[in-house]
């Protein structure tokens, strides 16, 4: 079966190539490649490569394909808020774009890495589900995500499977890590400065979810009967995954014995609180989604990641693990141009 997973170099991505392939599966990575040089360790990737802008994308590039996986985007809200008319360009109609020319080029199923923070912030303490919960994006990478969303899943037919994906916020071990994300960022800190400072009282409510947990729901995605997963929408997390976050910060000083964990409670209770439902995933795809880790295993797994590769705290506080930083380091550079675009030299 021939896969073709855009944004093969970013974080998942890197993960679920190596996944993928240990699997059997045929992959070709396509990629416009802003963070391949972002790698705290060497990463094989013995696959086929395609560096390709996905507002590019063309119906040829699609042919032979048996499905795609689409994480490629901007990735998350000050990223999405660099230019918001980029980021529509890219999450939103290219997302639309590369789905409909894999339609009809004959591909037969469409797994799209969707997003959680579509939600916004929660008004009640409720877990919120796929169907039933209000949508209230509150920037631009969450509008464009939902949206994006919801205009492929109407494109399903009984010849093209789309199935979206919403992960919880993402931590855990990666070639590409990124420090941008809650919880790599709080065991990084600790890791690096012997210190957690927390700025909220630690009351607000948090999904997360292990990075190889994305790759077994994304997986699923490829793997799940049609007839079960066509059209629909399914949250990313394992039963009891909402934490607040003083337990996420709890959960990065235990993983660092003698960390210093200090909870200043200048910004009061932090309105952005929100625990979501998984119980659509875990029931209806029990059989293929089967998550594996916890926040205490997925933190020993970075302090060992962490002095496997001498992580310095010059490097989780810049470029190399934070995605904004990385795009404007490109641009300042000239790799960039200020449309996200190569420079050809």
């Amino acid at each position: 079966m021939k896969i073709f997973v855009t944004g093969d170099r970013g974080y998942i991505g890197t993960v679920l190539t190596e996944i993928l392939l240990s699997k059997g599966y045929d992959v070709i990575g396509y990629d416009i490649g802003y963070y391949s040089d972002c790698c705290l360790c060497h990463i094989k990737q013995q696959y086929q490569l395609v560096e390709k802008d996905i507002r590019d994308i063309q119906q040829d590039d699609l042919y032979g394909i048996d499905a795609v996986i689409h994480l490629a985007g901007l990735s998350n809200d000050p990223l999405g808020e660099l230019d918001p008319r980029l980021t529509e360009d890219i999450n939103y109609y290219g997302t639309i774009e590369l789905a409909q020319k894999a339609c009809l080029a004959g591909v037969k199923r469409f797994v799209y890495s969707s997003s959680q923070s579509m939600y916004g912030i929660s008004e009640t303490d409720e877990e919120l589900d796929e169907e039933k919960s209000k949508k209230t994006p509150l920037t631009v990478y969450a509008r464009t995500k939902w949206e994006a969303e919801k205009e492929i899943r109407k494109m399903t037919t009984n010849d093209f499977t789309v199935v979206a994906f919403r992960p919880s916020t993402v931590f855990g071990e990666s070639g590409r890590l990124r420090c941008d994300i809650v919880f790599n960022n709080l065991v990084a800190c600790a890791f690096t400065t012997g210190r957690i400072e927390i700025k909220s009282d630690g009351t607000p409510w948090r999904p997360v979810i292990h990075v190889r947990d994305v790759c077994s729901a994304l997986i699923a995605g490829l793997e799940a009967p049609s007839e079960l997963v066509a059209g629909k929408a399914y949250n990313i997390g394992i039963s009891n995954g909402n934490y607040t976050v003083r337990q996420l910060a709890e959960a990065a000083q235990n993983a660092m014995p003698g960390c210093e964990l200090v909870f200043t409670g200048e910004h009061g209770s932090d309105s952005r609180t929100y625990k979501v439902s998984f119980a659509r995933i875990l029931s209806e795809l029990s059989d293929y989604y089967h998550p594996e880790w916890d926040l205490e295993r997925g933190a020993r797994e970075l302090v060992e990641f962490f002095r496997s590769c001498d992580l310095k705290e010059v490097q989780f506080r810049g470029r190399q693990c934070n995605r904004l930083l990385q795009i404007k380091y490109l641009r300042n550079i000239g790799i960039l141009d200020e449309n996200l675009r190569r420079i050809k030299k």
